[in-house]
């Protein structure tokens, strides 16, 4: 009889440690997630009204460059936007996101064009909006898996929910890689054409966002015939959608 309530003791004892466990592991999945949303909200309130000098990506081109043998290089600064001309607003407007003032971060017929296109096989289409790309810039890594995607989805709507179309539109430019350790049209416009952004000509601004898909491969400064193609493309779309208002959303 003592045996059997020995035996009873211990299992309850285990059962309980195993309960103790599990309630610690769930309280800290609850702290964890917590930080992460209280912590992610807060930094974005932040970068709301502050300039955002480094990057996830400017870590990881730095990184790449060290291990690669390459000369450490960082080439970039922060203007506002109003020192940026609104020919590099309509050009990246034109370029890679026609309903950017329009959408809530998401253009979801974008999408469903791309997908449709990607299904016949050949070239892979994207369908990120500014919006997007400021998200996985600002808060990301490069990348195509699962998770950095939903990450991005969160991200994407958390900026366009606290931040203004212009502020979006404003990190987006201070923050895109413009080149080989470039990063922003300030800079980008300074090496390539120089002078500052504030003067870009339409024509330079579109041969700029040309680049955009592949910057550290084109050079807007010598553009191959791909590149005169795609500025035409883009400066022909400029006039088509006309100049981008941003202080109206």
């Amino acid at each position: 009889m003592a045996n059997k309530k020995a035996k009873s003791t211990n299992s309850s004892a285990k059962s309980s440690k195993k309960g103790s466990f599990f309630s610690r592991i769930l309280i800290w999945m609850r702290n964890l997630i917590l930080f992460f949303f209280v912590s992610t909200i807060l930094v974005t309130i932040i970068y709301r009204f502050f300039p955002i000098y480094i990057t996830p990506l400017m870590v990881i081109r730095s990184t790449e460059q060290m291990f690669g043998n390459e000369k450490l290089s960082m080439k970039k600064e922060w203007v506002p936007i109003s020192e940026i001309s609104t020919n590099a607003v309509d050009a990246v407007v034109a370029s890679e996101d026609n309903n950017f003032m329009n959408h809530w971060g998401f253009d979801f017929d974008a999408i469903q064009k791309a997908t449709k296109r990607n299904k016949k096989g050949g070239r892979i289409y994207g369908a990120s909006t500014i919006s997007q790309q400021t998200a996985k810039n600002v808060f990301l890594w490069p990348g195509r898996s699962w998770i950095r995607k939903g990450f991005e989805v969160y991200f994407t709507g958390l900026i366009e929910l606290v931040w203004s179309k212009e502020r979006i539109m404003e990190v987006y430019l201070n923050v895109i890689e413009t080149g080989n350790g470039i990063y922003g049209v300030e800079r980008a416009s300074q090496i390539y054409f120089g002078k500052p952004a504030r003067k870009l000509t339409p024509s330079q601004a579109a041969l700029i966002a040309a680049s955009l898909p592949n910057p550290r491969r084109f050079d807007p400064s010598h553009p191959s015939s791909y590149m005169f193609r795609r500025e035409k493309q883009i400066l022909k779309l400029m006039r088509l959608l006309g100049p981008v208002k941003l202080n109206e959303k």
